[in-house]
């Protein structure tokens, strides 16, 4: 059995993560959803009362656009796109992340700083 992921983890990669996906092209919001499942090897499944609220939020910060989509046969889709400020953003988070990241694994490996 898979043990879940801290939410607060969950929420603070979400931004990043849905941003990383878009520069891969323009998607929806279900499509993102297996993206998420996939690059997790399933250990994160998210829902979409948390996607969307995050899409929309997204959209009003002006890091994606989104637009309707009408395929004959088919429901009409929003889908997502990247703009040039998500672009500028993700490369800020990246930066962020790496350095958590990094800072974790020394710590990790016992270089912790010791009371002193």
């Amino acid at each position: 059995m898979k043990k879940a992921i801290y939410k607060e983890l969950v929420a603070a990669s979400s931004r990043p993560l849905v941003l990383s996906i878009l520069v891969g092209g323009d998607k929806y919001g279900y499509e993102i959803l297996k993206h998420v499942k996939r690059l997790s090897n399933g250990e994160m499944e998210w829902a979409g009362g948390m996607l969307y609220p995050l899409l929309h939020r997204l959209e009003r910060d002006g890091f994606i656009d989104g637009y309707w989509e009408v395929t004959e046969g088919e429901r009409p889709r929003k889908y997502y796109r990247l703009t040039a400020r998500g672009r500028r953003q993700l490369s800020t988070d990246r930066k962020s992340w790496r350095a958590v990241h990094a800072t974790l694994e020394v710590s990790w490996r016992g270089g912790g700083v010791s009371a002193g």
